[in-house]
């Protein structure tokens, strides 16, 4: 990495511009930015810096790394905010660099034709594009983000650096790797195996907050499940008429959620 991670973890210099964005943020003041396609560009150490650092060491592949380590680390990337629909790669395409999801929402997916088969809903903090950093260094999904979404980029040589310096990384993107293929074994016997009703009252359940599940329309569902729209509809109809859901325009209502979580473990 362009600087060298120190071994004592000294304090940085704080600048007055610096000290004023911590005291803002402390003090609870939100700190406006305006987001165009991509809205604003950081390198190195902008005002910001200090406060995201701490989003670095939440992610498990950075655990434990120290504080000198995961500063240089920041220093040498770069933050760009993306509006929805932003595609970050393509299936084939050759990788480049890390992706960190600071902020927002991204999904990762494969297509084929109309048909789009979800393979993950990525929340902050997360990594991804971590296909590219193994193997033959190829994207074997698309990603893209779903709201306004702030993301960090680590090139691939600053993490060959990291990687060989810290073998405890190199176990944990294998590892963030296997999970990932595993969880997309487990979801495709799902697919084979399980009736559509409990699939469709675990993925409520899933996405519900409070009582309400929102923002989701019935081809959205048909995608996570990977079943056609009409396959959805039904079984949204099902779970209606037994009175356990109340389906309305981009939301669905929880109304008997013992029911539905009884629904969701039947065979």
């Amino acid at each position: 990495m362009g600087a060298e991670c120190a071994d004592s973890d000294a304090a940085p210099h704080l600048t007055s511009r610096t000290k004023r964005v911590i005291w803002l943020t402390l003090a609870g003041i939100a700190l406006p930015f305006v987001l165009n396609t991509m809205v604003r560009k950081t390198k190195g150490k902008n005002t910001a810096s200090l406060i995201e650092a701490s989003s670095l060491s939440a992610i498990d592949l950075f655990k434990d790394l120290p504080a000198s380590c995961l500063r240089a680390l920041e220093n040498d990337s770069e933050v760009l905010n993306f509006r929805p629909g932003h595609t970050f790669f393509r299936p084939g395409e050759r990788g480049q660099v890390l992706f960190f999801l600071e902020k927002g929402r991204v999904q990762t997916f494969r297509t084929s034709g109309r048909k789009k088969l979800i393979i993950a809903e990525l929340k902050p903090p997360s990594v991804f594009g971590e296909m590219a950093c193994v193997g033959q260094f190829m994207y074997h999904c698309s990603a893209q983000t779903t709201e306004p979404s702030r993301i960090r980029t680590i090139s691939l040589n600053q993490l060959d650096k990291l990687l060989r310096r810290f073998p405890s990384v190199t176990r944990r993107l294998l590892e963030l790797v296997s999970d990932r293929f595993v969880r997309v074994l487990l979801d495709l016997d799902a697919a084979s195996f399980r009736h559509l009703i409990p699939r469709m009252a675990r993925l409520l359940l899933q996405k519900v907050e409070g009582d309400c599940v929102q923002g989701i329309t019935h081809n959205d569902i048909a995608e996570h499940l990977r079943v056609y729209r009409e396959s959805a509809t039904a079984a949204l109809g099902e779970l209606r008429k037994a009175g356990i859901i109340a389906v309305g325009r981009k939301q669905i209502r929880i109304l008997d959620r013992s029911r539905l979580e009884r629904a969701s473990r039947e065979v």
